[in-house]
């Protein structure tokens, strides 16, 4: 279950990763530059950006539900926050579309109304993000799903009955289209204790033919790392080259190009330590099974003819022998040969009979052979 952007798989063996720079470029295309670069040398597949009206998205006294120090007017509006970097400008958003392409990463951005994604669609993008806050905006949520792009559905505080509906309003127009379903606490930065990374088996019960992922706003690199756990494909992370840039809030909880280069490299660590899923032996432990494990060992001597007994056996390493585990068959059994203090019992030192049969066969299969 993958679906493509471009040259980046989604939902393969390798976790997406999407450096959200919304609008942290400030309208200044030298800025975006240097983030869409910095981004893609810490390992970014993806730079997302945010495309909207400022008037077509909030009412012009909707009261902000975030706090910020460095808010033009402290006790404006969302309108006034918004308007400040509001980019539905398409030859704009050209810009930021070539700037991606000049770094080998693909372009991304959320549009938040009709005319923005009739802007992004004549620009060729290749899929789209829903934000939390459009999960019940089924008109956006129609205009997107009419394109035929993936999509990259975020929840935050969302249950699981209105992202069902958001996904069934999203399969009328085309049940084709491939859905990455994003886990996401919408609380600005959002702490430890409310990350609840353990929703996503949650979303893995009812949602199990889509990809999911993570759109996060903890601070640093560790939650949305350690979210590859519960079979995350995508991360989305706030993004910045500065944290004390001005304009936009979100710069101070995003990571810089330190911290994603950090992010990507858990990742690529944690994908590795994730294995196959089926607990066995591995071919590097064969050596510890071997020598770290215990055998049945003469303690003092044995005669040939002479039975063993729990007082003279005792379990030690190395396990190359017979295993301690086989002690209450082995007890009575009789010896072959005379056998000195410390030695390894073997199965040829053991005078055979029907019920010492099963531990030969185990011990020559567990080294490969057979009988």
């Amino acid at each position: 279950m993958t679906f493509d952007i471009g040259k980046i798989t989604v939902g393969g063996s390798k976790t997406c990763v999407i450096a959200e720079v919304g609008v942290n470029h400030l309208k200044n295309l030298d800025l975006a530059e240097e983030l869409i670069s910095s981004a893609a040398n810490a390992g970014a597949d993806i730079v997302k950006f945010q495309t909207y009206s400022a008037d077509t998205l909030t009412t012009k006294n909707a009261p902000r539900f975030w706090s910020w120090s460095g808010e033009h007017d402290s006790g404006g509006s969302q309108r006034d926050s918004y308007a400040v970097l509001a980019t539905p400008e398409l030859e704009f958003t050209r810009e930021l579309v070539r700037l991606c392409e000049k770094h080998d990463v693909a372009f991304m951005s959320t549009p938040f109304d009709d005319a923005t994604v009739d802007v992004l669609e004549a620009l060729g993008s290749a899929a789209y993000k829903i934000a939390s806050g459009d999960i019940t905006n089924f008109p956006l949520i129609r205009k997107i799903a009419k394109t035929g792009k993936p999509l990259f559905l975020s929840t935050g505080a969302s249950s699981i009955q209105e992202i069902k509906s958001a996904v069934a309003e999203i399969e009328k127009i085309n049940k084709s289209i491939p859905v990455c379903i994003m886990h996401c606490t919408l609380c600005y930065p959002t702490r430890a204790e409310h990350a609840n990374l353990s929703a996503i088996l949650d979303l893995q019960k009812h949602f199990p033919n889509h990809i999911l992922g993570l759109s996060d706003h903890t601070i640093g690199p560790a939650i949305p790392s350690a979210s590859i756990l519960y079979g995350v494909k995508a991360i989305e992370k706030h993004y910045t080259c500065d944290k004390t840039l001005p304009d936009s809030a979100d710069h101070w909880l995003s990571i810089d190009e330190a911290e994603l280069s950090v992010m990507t490299s858990m990742l690529r660590q944690i994908e590795r330590a994730i294995g196959h899923g089926t607990k066995d032996v591995l071919r590097c432990e064969e050596i510890a099974r071997s020598n770290a494990r215990r055998s049945l060992v003469v303690k003092g001597s044995i005669k040939k003819g002479e039975k063993f007994s729990s007082e003279n056996i005792i379990p030690k390493r190395p396990g190359f022998g017979i295993s301690p585990d086989n002690i209450d068959e082995i007890i009575g059994l009789t010896s072959t040969s005379d056998l000195a203090d410390d030695a390894v019992i073997l199965p040829e030192h053991v005078l055979e009979d029907a019920s010492f049969k099963p531990i030969m066969e185990a011990l020559l299969l567990s080294k490969g052979n057979s009988l």
